[in-house]
C-alpha cells in the first residue's frame, strides 16, 4: 500500500526497499484488548455462509465487526461495516459501552444509503446475535452469516482493517477525548476508502472497486 502511495505521488521505490526502511522504523506494538467478541447465553447462532463462495460483486456480502481504539485515558469502541468485495467501509460508529444500539445504527445507515447485501456475516458477539440487531437483517431479507467460534479467519478482511487502521492512525496518536478520535477516525477512514491502494484489488481503491466493478465479458453469440 505504501509503495502504491508513493508511486502515486512520483516516487519510483520497490516494494522490498519500502519494506526495509518499515522495519528500520522499527513500528510494532503488542496491545492486549479488551474481549468485543462475547457471546450471549441463549442467543441464536447463525451458520457460516461464506466458504467456498465466490464473492463476485458490491453488496452481494458486507460484513461488521468491533475493535477497541485505545486513547489517552481509557479506551473506546469502533463498529464498522465493509463490502466484502470492494474492502469498502459504508458505515462506522464509535461508542463508549459495548451495547447494540451503535452497531444498529450504523447497519441502518448502511442499508438506506446502500442497499441490502445478500449476505450479512459478524462473529458470535451478543452485539450480533441479539434480536434487535437480527430483526433488522430479518426485515430486509437479509441472510445472516456468523464466523465459527473463536475463527477470526472467517472474517479476516475486516481483521485486516483494524490492522491497517491501528497501524497507520490509531497508534500513532493519543486521542484526549472521544470527539478528538471520532474526527481523526473520520479522516483516516476517508482516506482508506478514497486513496489507498490494495493488491488484492489490482492496486485500485475501495472506492474505485466499490463504485466501478470489473464489467463481465458478454458471451459471443
Amino acid at each position: 500500500m505504501l509503495q502504491g502511495l508513493l508511486r502515486a505521488e512520483g516516487h519510483c521505490v520497490g516494494r522490498r526497499h519500502v519494506a526495509t526502511l518499515m522495519k528500520k522504523m522499527g513500528i510494532e506494538a503488542l496491545y492486549r484488548r479488551p474481549n468485543t467478541s462475547k457471546p450471549a447465553p441463549g442467543h441464536k447462532i447463525y451458520p457460516y455462509l461464506l466458504r467456498n463462495l465466490p464473492v463476485i460483486r458490491p453488496n452481494q456480502v458486507w460484513a461488521m465487526d468491533i475493535t477497541y481504539i485505545p486513547m489517552a485515558r481509557g479506551f473506546v469502541y469502533l463498529a464498522a461495516v465493509v463490502d466484502w468485495f470492494s474492502r469498502r467501509v459504508l458505515s462506522w460508529r464509535l461508542s463508549i459501552t459495548l451495547e447494540a444500539s451503535f452497531c444498529i445504527d450504523a447497519v441502518e445507515e448502511t442499508l438506506a444509503r446502500h442497499g441490502e447485501p445478500d449476505i450479512f456475516n459478524t462473529d458470535q458477539g451478543s452485539q450480533f446475535t441479539s434480536l434487535d440487531f437480527t430483526k433488522v437483517l430479518k426485515e430486509a431479507e437479509i441472510a445472516i452469516s456468523m464466523d465459527g467460534k473463536g475463527a477470526w479467519r472467517d472474517n479476516v478482511f475486516v481483521e485486516r482493517l483494524w490492522r491497517t487502521v491501528k497501524y497507520e492512525e490509531v497508534y500513532l496518536h493519543a486521542y484526549a477525548s472521544v470527539p478528538e478520535a471520532r474526527a481523526a477516525l473520520a479522516r483516516y477512514l476517508t482516506f482508506y476508502n478514497t486513496r489507498s491502494p490494495h493488491s488484492s484489488l489490482d492496486r485500485r481503491t475501495p472506492d474505485q472497486a466499490y463504485f466501478n466493478p470489473p464489467q463481465p465479458i458478454p458471451v459471443a453469440a
